[in-house]
């Protein structure tokens, strides 16, 4: 009950949950238990009695209603697990006391320095004790600040009884870097009427939109030949392939675009002479621009195919998740609570379009209305990866401040 946000989460960083997308499990990986069996005893010692883990790692626990109103169930959730984009093994965070400005060098690859010119945000952090890495991991603390920050406002709420409050869910999930967080997530046993994810970055800043996305594979059947035979008969299937990605639009990839600007990104290409295959992912705030952006490189396909009368193509999309804001729109309370929060911690709201995705996206399309709130994080899935403590401070009187104008407003 005495922990404070820092105690849990330099307790939780150094246990390794990254997730493997080569793998079909969920969890991905088991390792993302180890945490999770290590979340289940505090809340459980934290006298939550319902606390338990699924078989797919998922977090399910419950901070009871002391008020007599009827106050909607709220749920708050945030991922176990870190990115693959780099290694979360053998993390070492250090705390750098009292940050009074400059470039911070990292101690274990002193090559890696987090430089004010890079992180303009260090200059808001005068004064704050800043976690950092070592320089040869990711930090963690998307989400494993989040996860800290909702373990430090329930034993807040607990510890004080006289702040009143509905029933309140936590969810902690596996899987969402590698966009499976809510796939086995038992929206039923939840029990919630919304939620909200932690699993943002600077403070102030809140989320009631992300991209729609969806996957695109093509699949291209060439032309084998001997190469010493092949004149007039090869068509090699690699160089289809290659054709198809040097064709695509260079204002419309994700290093050019930015905002509200969408993009066709290219994220594996492989195959031999006779096959080949191509998988991108497709990105747009609407979903009139995920099907024109689709049309397109269909069309750049086809086009390309013209030149290989021999050879086939296939051309598959799968959807992956949808912009929130289409079902948060529905239920302007939701967002209009949270903004009363943040002003209410002395912090001017700016609400933000998430060029991503969040557990939140999926969870709002399953029934789950669910924007996201800020973690104080930074620079996530590098090992120039850093979050203040007195930002996560800021994020934990937020959930305690949301549930109390729920609470008032009932």
């Amino acid at each position: 009950m005495t922990d404070t946000v820092l105690d849990r989460l330099l307790r939780y960083v150094v246990i390794d949950t990254q997730s493997d997308p080569t793998s079909s499990a969920q969890p991905s990986t088991e390792k993302q238990k180890d945490l999770g069996r290590v979340l289940v005893a505090e809340l459980l010692a934290l006298g939550l009695s319902d606390a338990h883990m699924d078989e797919h790692g998922n977090i399910y626990a419950t901070v009871p209603s002391n008020t007599d109103k009827n106050v909607p169930v709220i749920c708050f959730c945030s991922h176990m697990d870190t990115a693959p984009d780099f290694t979360g093994t053998n993390v070492k965070p250090n705390v750098v006391r009292n940050y009074q400005g400059g470039d911070i060098q990292l101690t274990g690859d002193t090559t890696r320095i987090i430089r004010v010119s890079e992180h303009p945000d260090l200059n808001d952090q005068i004064g704050h004790d800043i976690v950092t890495t070592d320089g040869t991991t990711l930090l963690g603390a998307d989400d494993k600040a989040g996860v800290a920050e909702i373990m430090t406002a329930a034993a807040t709420l607990l510890a004080n009884p006289e702040i009143r409050h509905g029933a309140i869910r936590i969810l902690f999930t596996t899987d969402e870097e590698i966009g499976r967080g809510a796939d086995k997530v038992d929206i039923k046993k939840l029990g919630a009427a919304f939620g909200y994810t932690m699993d943002g970055s600077t403070i102030g800043e809140v989320d009631d939109q992300t991209f729609s996305a969806d996957g695109v594979e093509i699949e291209i059947v060439g032309v084998a030949q001997h190469p010493g035979t092949s004149k007039g008969v090869m068509e090699n299937a690699i160089k289809i392939a290659s054709d198809i990605v040097a064709r695509l639009p260079k204002d419309l990839a994700p290093e050019t675009t930015e905002g509200l600007e969408g993009f066709i990104h290219p994220t594996g290409i492989s195959g031999s002479m006779d096959k080949a295959k191509l998988q991108f992912i497709i990105r747009d705030f609407v979903n009139e621009g995920l099907t024109e952006k689709e049309t397109l490189l269909k069309a750049i396909a086809e086009d390309v195919m013209t030149a290989y009368p021999g050879s086939s193509m296939s051309f598959k999309v799968t959807e992956q998740y949808r912009n929130m804001k289409e079902v948060l729109d529905r239920q302007p309370e939701i967002m209009a609570n949270l903004v009363e929060a943040v002003r209410r911690v002395g912090l001017e709201p700016v609400t933000n379009s998430i060029r991503g995705g969040t557990d939140g996206s999926r969870l709002s399309f399953m029934g789950l209305p669910c924007p996201n709130i800020y973690t104080g994080g930074h620079s996530y899935h590098s090992p120039l990866e850093w979050i203040s403590v007195q930002d996560m401070e800021k994020s934990v009187e937020t959930i305690v401040e949301l549930v109390k104008v729920w609470e008032e407003r009932a």
